[in-house]
């Protein structure tokens, strides 16, 4: 077994579909010259678009405008469905997705630039929807900071979805947006085993941290929902019952939840770390899956692909229903507030 690459959910590298003609070092023994093959680094690519503010066309995701500051990202989920994108940018869907990050520096500006558009109408936006906003080369970037400072100046609702605590450094600008109604954050919960969160999401926030930092955006007003996601079965299924009391514990007021599905080569790479880490149940674990979504390990109908279809999914309905009503009873998000919005800017917050 080669050594394990420490602080990565993929362990290698897969070809790209979209290009004709890649360098590989599969075959190390034809080559002439032996190549000098490191852990690989984190390196940053910088793009300038046109534009941030996306519209999200697909009806089962829950937004209706995302914005996502970067590309790929260094947490290294092992299951993530945003792999796939990285693609499109001609890197790969393995090491590539989370050493290879594309960053929108002028991000803000845009944004901005969206929001004074006569035509804009106030819709909640949400950062990121594909890939985290709060990963960690943002602790020296700030570009989601500086996306929030945007939304502050203008009273504009925004939503975060993250696995990381970063975002505990700007909570003096959450807690402002959250007095007028103005900002949700959901934070990514998938399992309370510190173990198997190393191996499957190696750089995202450990589960103490997560808990505590419900339990503070809480305390200063700012609404904190949960995903439990991705489910996946006779790896982390059983755990709902307790991740929906400890994050209704700390605060929460809501858990919505997904199963895994593992669209083209993220089932390669999804595959290669069953085998590495559970080997005994590897096969077993893609059964399941496939169970869900109908004999393959990946299902794109929308309505269905979310939750999956069958026994299996049932059983993992069942147990997010029954921990909801125990846990979560009488727990409401407030409303968004779209009726603060500015275009001509109202930011006092550090004047």
């Amino acid at each position: 077994m080669n050594e394990l690459l420490k602080g990565r959910g993929a362990q290698t590298s897969v070809s790209n579909d979209f290009l004709s003609e890649e360098v590989v070092t599969e075959h190390i023994e034809g080559l002439d010259e032996e190549l000098l093959i490191e852990k690989p680094k984190t390196s940053l690519f910088y793009e300038s678009p046109n534009k941030v503010v996306n519209k999200v066309t697909s009806p089962d995701v829950g937004m209706e405008y995302s914005l996502n500051p970067y590309q790929g990202c260094e947490h290294g989920c092992i299951y993530c469905y945003a792999r796939k994108t990285h693609e499109y940018w001609g890197f790969n869907l393995g090491l590539d997705f989370e050493t290879k990050i594309v960053v929108k520096n002028n991000a803000p500006s845009l944004l901005e630039k969206h929001l004074l558009q006569a035509s804009w109408k106030v819709k909640p936006i949400v950062l990121s929807g594909n890939t985290d906003c709060y990963q960690p080369t943002e602790k020296k970037l700030k570009i989601t900071r500086a996306l929030l400072e945007v939304f502050a100046k203008y009273r504009h609702p925004v939503g975060i979805i993250t696995k990381n605590t970063l975002l505990l450094r700007d909570i003096a600008l959450l807690r402002d947006l959250a007095s007028e109604g103005l900002v949700k954050v959901i934070l990514s919960v998938t399992t309370l085993d510190e173990k198997l969160r190393q191996i499957m999401e190696p750089r995202t926030a450990s589960i103490s941290k997560k808990l505590t930092a419900i339990e503070k955006l809480t305390n200063v007003g700012v609404p904190v929902h949960i995903m439990n996601a991705p489910i996946i079965p006779s790896i982390n299924h059983h755990e709902i019952p307790r991740i929906i009391k400890a994050v209704a514990d700390h605060g929460a007021l809501s858990v919505g939840y997904t199963t895994v599905r593992l669209n083209g080569k993220i089932a390669d790479i999804f595959e290669g770390w069953l085998n590495r880490f559970f080997p005994e149940r590897a096969q077993k674990v893609l059964n399941q899956i496939k169970e869900l979504h109908g004999g393959k390990v990946n299902d794109s109908e929308f309505g269905r692909r979310m939750h999956g279809d069958g026994n299996i999914a049932e059983t993992i309905q069942q147990l997010h229903h029954m921990a909801k009503r125990r846990y979560l009873r009488n727990r409401q998000s407030p409303e968004w507030n779209l009726s603060a919005f500015r275009k001509g800017g109202n930011y006092t917050l550090f004047t």
